[in-house]
């Protein structure tokens, strides 16, 4: 059916608005509607375009996220490489930089654009007639990774140049893909608590993040984009200045701090003003740019190596400072990890008072042989945590002792051990308080079962009172609801408000619960993957190892971990009683007997009607399962718009394939 034209006006209405209040919020910092109402116009667009499908388009915002998982990504050759600048990384090295550009440009007058030096990953995106067909990593500058499906997800990105700007010009636009520090905090606290590996800083998250094969996970993470260099053939293109406008202008993000200098002397005031300054950003820098300005002079000056004669990044000094280290204690993860930490006296340092330090195990500890008494280097350089970097062995008082890992934990008394070939020491006592309060907040937290009002001050207080012991008990606080309402600091309505929560977290989607339930290298994304392939706990408890590494993604670390946590009888003791209290063990509730219970499907391309989730969703639905890859054991094929390889391998294997009108039919007799 022919959408009706009201429809039609509607859906470009509605991407009209979007793309202006995307426009607002990455490029002017000026939102015009609350969260609730963009919501709102982008849950609209999305019904019309399920319920029209032919309105969709490539540029729509709903289409952010597409495509399945990539092995690996394809290669890029750079039109114009990439190239990385020569540092300055003082006044004199700056000075130098000047003297060479004013000797190859004589007499010619020129000036100098400053930028701030993002500490993200550089990036390249095309864009052909308005739209945003390319996006590449820098790779070695010549040739990069095709990352464009990534890309897409970063919301600041516009898929569309700004409607009333420019849109047929065929471009390449250059930048940095970074995330502000609040957010890297809040990815590292998540990370923390599924006892994943920390990322060191913002970079090395954000260069993480685009490495990922499946976009639906970058999607998650907080990326941001700025743009920093534009390139093309129009012959307005000839100033950088100017060009940084005409880009924001576009609707492409570009920093508001840039500044056009005469002098190299300006050029230093900058750089001292922004070294001063860098703290109060909400994002991490490391420098200024400097750029020749005109896009001609730029030409003439070339490059040497691979380095432009006509920019250079003028470097930031490291940010450290001394501190006494009072003590060392060991703290106590979850899963039983006994982690050193420096105890330090309070020092100001990148912006917060630091005084507590990782010092990361124990073999860290003794390869700088670092002391208690010592005064000792806290850096943080580019990461948000805090770490000691070095000893000031002068400094260091006489009689000190090297340190030595406890024997036993300090939270239970219980043997500290460690096993063969790794670096952490581990708590064997599953009831220790430091482990049951670990792994109650980590059940309850946002990427978890995101039990709000259970927090660590509550926790505390319900395991010290006896009223939890792990997290199963917290579904039977409401058989004690009289008792909880005479504890300190609660009343009847912070009881009920608990218990509601409690309650509404039995209906968790199960990916949510598989990360919930604390499985040791099983973060939130591997969460997900297990829950592709093995939809209820009593599927993914009697996997075997070889079973689990089968699935694209899990390796044999998790896949051990996965099988070790489920032989465990304590284990299986509390997940049963979660079943028993009502919580969502399984994807979701199977229905009678349909023409898809019991049948493999794997899909591929795109589907015009569907998205690959709610495609995945409803044959779920119906007692289907979905498949990563096909093989002898796939039913059926489900085979879109652009299929890949799968649909050749189909063939040669004799899979039954259906496109998406026989897959339409196949649902509706259901």
């Amino acid at each position: 059916m022919k959408p009706p034209q009201t429809a039609v006006a509607r859906v470009e209405k509605l991407r009209k608005q979007i793309r202006e209040h995307d426009y607002r919020y990455y490029v002017l910092a000026q939102p015009a509607v609350s969260d609730a109402e963009y919501d709102r116009l982008m849950r609209e667009l999305n019904e019309l375009e399920k319920k029209y499908p032919e309105l969709v388009t490539p540029d729509s915002p709903t289409q952010r996220v597409g495509g399945e998982p990539t092995k690996e990504f394809p290669t890029v050759s750079h039109a114009v490489p990439m190239l990385s600048l020569s540092n300055a990384l003082n006044e004199e090295e700056a000075r130098d930089f000047d003297r060479r550009v004013r000797s190859f440009l004589k007499s010619d007058p020129f000036r100098y654009v400053c930028e701030l030096k993002f500490d993200g990953v550089a990036v390249s995106l095309r864009y052909r007639n308005g739209l945003f067909v390319l996006g590449a990593t820098r790779g070695d500058g010549a040739v990069g990774d095709e990352i464009t499906g990534n890309l897409r997800t970063i919301r600041s990105i516009p898929l569309r140049l700004h409607t009333n700007q420019r849109e047929h010009l065929d471009v390449e636009i250059r930048g940095e893909v970074f995330m502000e520090k609040k957010d890297f905090e809040r990815l590292n606290k998540e990370r923390a608590r599924s006892e994943e590996k920390l990322f060191a800083n913002p970079r090395n998250a954000t260069a993480g993040t685009l490495k990922l094969q499946d976009p639906r996970i970058v999607a998650k993470r907080p990326l941001r984009f700025t743009a920093y260099y534009l390139r093309g053939e129009s012959p307005e293109f000839t100033s950088h200045f100017e060009n940084l406008k005409m880009m924001r202008g576009m609707g492409v993000p570009v920093n508001e701090h840039v500044r056009l200098c005469r002098t190299i002397d300006e050029v230093i005031e900058c750089w001292g003003g922004w070294s001063d300054l860098r703290e109060d950003l909400p994002y991490e820098i490391d420098g200024v740019v400097v750029k020749v300005d005109s896009i001609r002079q730029q030409s003439l000056l070339g490059a040497i190596a691979k380095s432009p004669r006509w920019a250079i990044a003028f470097k930031f000094t490291a940010r450290k400072a001394e501190s006494l280290l009072k003590d060392i204690r060991v703290q106590v993860g979850r899963v039983g990890t006994a982690t050193p930490v420096a105890d330090l006296e309070p020092v100001f340092l990148g912006g917060t008072t630091v005084s507590r330090a990782t010092l990361h195990n124990s073999d860290y500890i003794e390869s700088l042989d670092i002391r208690v008494g010592d005064t000792v280097v806290v850096e943080k350089g580019g990461d948000v945590i805090p770490k000691v970097s070095g000893v000031i062995k002068g400094k260091r008082p006489s009689g000190s002792r090297p340190f030595r890992m406890p024997a036993k934990c300090p939270e239970c008394g219980s043997k500290l051990f460690r096993p063969e070939g790794e670096a952490n020491y581990f708590c064997e006592n599953h009831s220790c308080p430091a482990q049951v309060k670990g792994r109650i907040e980590h059940y309850a937290s946002r990427g978890a079962m995101d039990i709000e009002g259970l927090g660590e001050a509550v926790v505390e207080q319900l395991v010290a009172e006896g009223f939890v012991k792990d997290y199963s008990d917290l579904y039977s606080l409401k058989d004690r609801k009289e008792r909880l309402a005479t504890l300190e600091h609660w009343g009847e309505k912070s009881v009920q408000n608990l218990l509601e929560a409690i309650e509404k977290s039995k209906r968790q989607p199960f990916h949510r619960l598989v990360y919930a339930i604390g499985i040791r290298h099983v973060g939130a994304g591997v969460a997900q993957l297990l829950r592709d392939h093995l939809q209820s706990l009593e599927e993914l408890g009697t996997a075997g190892i070889e079973d689990l590494q089968r699935i694209e993604g899990i390796g044999p670390e998790i896949a051990e971990s996965v099988t070790r946590f489920f032989s465990e009888k304590r284990n299986i003791d509390v997940l049963t009683r979660l079943k028993r209290a009502g919580v969502q063990t399984a994807e979701r509730a199977r229905r009678g007997k349909s023409p898809l219970s019991g049948k493999t499907f794997v899909l591929t391309g795109s589907l015009k009607r569907y998205t690959r989730d709610e495609a995945k969703q409803l044959i779920e639905e119906q007692g289907g399962k979905v498949g990563s890859s096909v093989s002898r054991k796939t039913d059926f094929v489900v085979v879109g718009e652009e299929a890949g390889s799968k649909l050749e391998k189909a063939k040669r294997l004799g899979v039954r394939t259906l496109d998406e009108n026989q897959f339409v039919k196949l649902l509706d007799k259901e």
